[in-house]
């Protein structure tokens, strides 16, 4: 039998949120269909990316803010 796989069940694997079961199937079908498993690589690869990403405001920011605060 052919499974489908959604874009959303190869986030849900990245983000480790599939039941035993559904990641066990996945993992089968990645073993076994390269173009599957390279959109999951991929997945990863900017998942990775995107965790890797430090946001945080400017020095410029926050001096506005601090003086701002201080009135």
């Amino acid at each position: 039998m052919t499974q489908i796989f959604t874009q959303e069940t190869l986030i849900r694997y990245v983000y480790n949120d599939l039941p035993d079961r559904d990641r066990r199937d996945l993992e089968t079908a990645l073993r076994h269909d390269a173009e599957l498993a390279a959109e999951c690589a991929e997945l990863l690869h900017l998942h990775a990316a995107l965790n890797g990403l430090r946001m945080e405001p400017s020095a410029r920011t926050t001096e506005a803010i601090l003086r701002a605060a201080r009135g």
